[in-house]
């Protein structure tokens, strides 16, 4: 695409996207609304315009894709673009168990209680109607909801005031006929026209919206399910949205056909069958944030080209998994009927913009199975390192954490800073957004993989009353690379390359661009910007070469535990001496690999480098086969300063080093400083800050201590400077323990903070400027951060009475120096055990929980009864359950809260 007032070099040049002294026109204004050059996508589908994403099919792990956005109808060659939409969580799911038929009239009783009127020309053979029936806010967004709600309640306030001005005339003109009442009819009268006057009154008051109820009628033509809505409830005009008047829809893969609830909603949805009729599924979207994933990685405009999104030429499935009951966050079930949904449509990809921080990288049901559709059936997964930056260790899961899946940092370059967020004046060259996520995983993984563009102006669904919307985050910068692998396999189907996880990936980290000059960099950008052609030329150069995954399985030398992916020296313990590991490099190739055609064969001489063998010390060689092989390294720390330092071993073949590293080990050392005046206070003085810069800081915090006060003090600087102020601790067997502030400074001063600590762990104190913050100004920002150390040692963490005990004696201590201590106690929680009245185990339908491996998924029911009083508050409370999606062995798990009358609250 022309971008001829670009004086510098572009994006996938050696300066990092670089652009100096350059200004936007309209064409590259548009091409920066949807950021392809940055990763060489343009490049490529210039050089090969049918390897645009053809013969390429992704799933979007997300909040669910509108069928009716803009671009998100039909690709770069005419396919449909959408192939399913799957409502994965079931919070669509509508029973339609219950049967009737219909009468003489050829009416039926809808599941509200309504008696509908079927259309004479639907066919159905066995004379059997499906009814079911929902609250239509229970398929909306909130805010799709509550502009619903304003605009009803407009209308029925202006209903409303209509007739109360109609019962105050009438009482008017009774009491204007009838000034003296004495006749007990006459006085009941004027009773009832005051008393219809109050309770209109009260009644706008007293109004509650719970939103219109549609009835839903599913039949079999003897071809295929069919349904049909009754949405007169929400329609303004009574003649509209009658079941008989209603279009029949079939499963959406069937016929691609979706509906639309009404003018007033603009709310798109599709419909599934399952269970022979007795399970409907409407599928609507939980946020805007799934269409706007799915438009970055494949939307077409024929119109528009300029914003595409990454790959035109692919198709889509759309699997939601965030569920709509709960505000749109992910679940197991979701998770897990979302993976075998990507199976059976036999998708090439998986993009999966969402994740949660994680007790156990790498660990869990949900890793478990992205490793067997990754290995057997050779599905590429992408998904968001996150948005928790700056600090280190800020990755989530699953993308940031998990071997098998791809996780994608954001950028923003110069153009995207200018033309995307129109800024006034862009930084000069690009970086990482401040809030990306940065690794390296508790387990000493690098944590990001690769980094792309991370936000774009793209589609959004129809309801929101818009095309497209700017978002940003790792959320968009993970479909971004994911349309750029899309178009690789495009190319790779298309000069007969088989396609494998593998040889993507590494393709993918081998051709990337370094984003920042310093080692420690790649914690925060993975190997680079990825580059779509750069990666093509490669898989071409190296086609010939096996498919294989090199598994690294590293402990302490003598020791069989912990095992990690990398090598993580954070405390201060472990930064004093010299250590040895043991790393175990095991080949994997994909389960369909030939034994004697590519296992047997295999043999790689291999040599390994260090980027600083004064620390990190490994052998030279390595003769590597099937069955694997083991070597050790030497860190030693002892002569590092205190602060960030990284480092890598990598492998490279002898025979042919132009292949770059086979497989990297990071080396992350935080070292950090000890405390040793008392009381314990420690300051950092005149830090200079700069757009996007970052300081990091690491204490050893002095045991004793649980919480710090700390003032940050800010001088030198003319415009509005923002800034990010992270903490992090990493202690065992536990999540990364992280406080974080966004602070605003619109002139020098000084802002006080509090946070807890634990006492014996190191703390990073991340500070960093906005990427956005101080762009154009001549001066710099300087930064005085002081922090100071408190602590009272108690000896229970939790009290908790139990009547039949002595008193509980709590011994409070203050270890660090004189500390105030004002007691209270509110005992407003009772905790009671509880054991299952009954206990069920049943296999799920087949049709939606079914793996991939052919199992069927069992569920386990346990119910529990309980006494609550009026107002009390319920929190199940099962440790290995609670707060635990990714690092749970369970494929999902939920709780239903109903009353002694079976009726579902919760």
């Amino acid at each position: 695409m022309p971008c001829s007032s670009i004086n510098a070099a572009s994006v996938g040049g050696g300066d990092n996207g670089s652009f100096r002294n350059f200004m936007l026109n309209e064409s590259t204004f548009l091409a920066s609304l949807m950021p392809k050059k940055e990763i060489g996508a343009d490049r490529f589908i210039e050089a090969h315009p049918e390897y645009d994403g053809r013969g390429v099919v992704i799933a979007i792990f997300d909040s669910g894709v509108d069928p009716a956005a803009a671009g998100l109808q039909v690709t770069s060659d005419g396919k449909p673009k959408i192939l399913d939409v799957l409502d994965c969580t079931g919070s669509g799911d509508i029973d339609t168990s219950k049967v009737v038929k219909a009468d003489a009239d050829g009416r039926i009783v809808g599941a509200s209680g309504a008696s509908l009127p079927v259309n004479p020309s639907w066919k159905n053979p066995c004379g059997e109607w499906h009814v079911g029936c929902k609250l239509v806010y229970e398929l909306f967004t909130d805010t799709l909801t509550s502009r619903l709600k304003k605009e009803r309640k407009k209308q029925w306030d202006e209903k409303n005031q209509e007739e109360i001005a109609k019962a105050v005339k009438r009482l008017d003109e009774f009491d204007q006929k009838h000034v003296k009442i004495e006749d007990a009819n006459l006085k009941k009268i004027k009773e009832d026209l005051q008393n219809r006057v109050d309770i209109l009154r009260k009644q706008a008051e007293s109004y509650d919206d719970k939103g219109p109820i549609i009835d839903a009628v599913v039949w079999h033509d003897g071809e295929v399910w069919r349904v049909a809505l009754d949405t007169q409830s929400i329609e303004d005009d009574p003649d509209c949205g009658k079941l008989a008047e209603f279009e029949p829809l079939t499963n959406f893969r069937i016929e691609r056909k979706y509906g639309m609830f009404s003018k007033l909603d603009a709310c798109t949805f599709a419909v599934n069958m399952y269970d022979e009729g007795n399970v409907l599924s409407i599928v609507t979207d939980s946020s805007p944030h799934g269409t706007h994933v799915a438009g970055i990685a494949t939307a077409f405009h024929e119109e528009e080209p300029l914003l595409n999104g990454v790959a035109p030429g692919a198709q889509l499935i759309s699997c939601k998994i965030g569920d709509s009951r709960l505000g749109s966050m992910e679940t197991g079930t979701g998770l897990t009927r979302a993976l075998i949904a990507a199976v059976e449509h036999k998708c090439d990809l998986i993009n999966m913009s969402y994740g949660e921080p994680t007790l156990l990288p790498d660990y869990g049901r949900f890793v478990d199975l992205v490793d067997e559709v990754v290995n057997k059936h050779r599905l590429i997964f992408v998904s968001s390192a996150g948005n928790s930056g700056p600090a280190l260790s800020t990755v989530g899961a699953p993308g940031g954490t998990s071997s098998s899946i791809i996780g994608v940092g954001a950028y923003v370059s110069p153009t995207m800073a200018a033309g995307t967020h129109s800024m006034v004046e862009p930084p000069p060259e690009g970086l990482e957004y401040t809030w990306s996520s940065r690794g390296p995983t508790a387990d000493g993984d690098l944590g990001v993989s690769i980094s792309a563009p991370g936000g774009a102006v793209a589609p959004v669904p129809k309801w929101t009353l818009q095309r497209r919307m700017l978002m940003n985050g790792t959320s968009m910068a993970s479909p971004s690379a994911c349309g750029g692998v899309a178009l690789l396999i495009s190319a790779m189907k298309a000069e007969s390359i088989p396609v494998s996880p593998y040889t993507v990936r590494t393709a993918l980290e081998n051709t990337c661009i370094l984003i920042g000059a310093l080692p420690e960099d790649k914690l925060s950008t993975g190997q680079g910007l990825m580059q779509v052609d750069k990666a093509f030329q490669y898989v071409m150069q190296y086609r010939d070469f096996p498919c294989v995954r090199y598994q690294l399985k590293i402990n302490p030398s003598g020791k069989s535990a912990p095992i990690s992916r990398g090598i993580y020296l954070r405390e201060a313990s472990a930064c004093k001496q010299s250590t040895e590991w043991t790393v175990q490099v095991e080949p994997k190739f994909h389960e369909d690999a030939n034994n004697l055609e590519e296992l047997v064969p295999f043999e790689e001489c291999i040599q390994l480098h260090s980027t600083d063998k004064s620390v990190v010390r490994p052998p030279e060689y390595l003769l590597l086969t099937h069955n694997g092989r083991s070597f050790n390294i030497v860190v030693d720390p002892s002569n590092l300063s205190s602060g960030l330092h990284y480092y890598e071993v990598y492998g490279i073949d002898c025979k042919l080093p132009s292949r770059g590293p086979l497989f990297r080990i990071p080396v992350t050392i935080t070292k950090p400083a000890a405390i040793l005046n008392r009381p314990p206070v420690v300051s950092f003085s005149k830090m200079s800050f700069e757009p996007g810069h970052i300081e990091r800081r690491y204490i050893e915090v002095p045991l004793g201590a649980t919480w710090v006060e700390a003032t940050m003090k800010t001088s030198e600087f003319d415009t509005t400077r923002r800034f990010f102020v992270d903490t992090v601790q990493i202690c065992p067997l536990q999540r990364p323990m992280k406080w974080e502030s966004f602070v605003t400074f619109s002139s020098p001063s000084a802002k006080s903070f509090a946070f807890p600590v634990v006492g014996g762990q190191t703390m990073e104190l991340a500070i960093a400027q906005f990427w956005s913050s101080g762009v154009g100004s001549q001066e710099s920002a300087v930064v005085d951060f002081e922090i100071v150390f408190h602590g009272i040692d108690i000896n229970k963490d939790e009290v908790i009475l139990d009547g039949s005990e002595a008193p509980v004696r709590i011994d409070a201590e203050a270890l660090l120096a004189s500390e105030k201590l004002a007691p209270v106690a509110i005992l407003n929680k009772m905790r009671i055990p509880y054991r299952p009245v009954e206990t069920k185990l049943t296999a799920l339908s087949s049709s939606r929980d079914r793996l991939p491996s052919g199992k069927q998924i069992l569920a386990l029911t346990l119910t529990y009864k309980l006494k609550l009083e009026d107002g009390a508050e319920v929190k199940p409370y099962i440790p290995l359950l609670n707060n635990r999606i990714y690092d749970t062995k369970f494929e999902s798990q939920f709780y239903m809260i109903s009353d002694a009358n079976k009726l579902y609250l919760r």
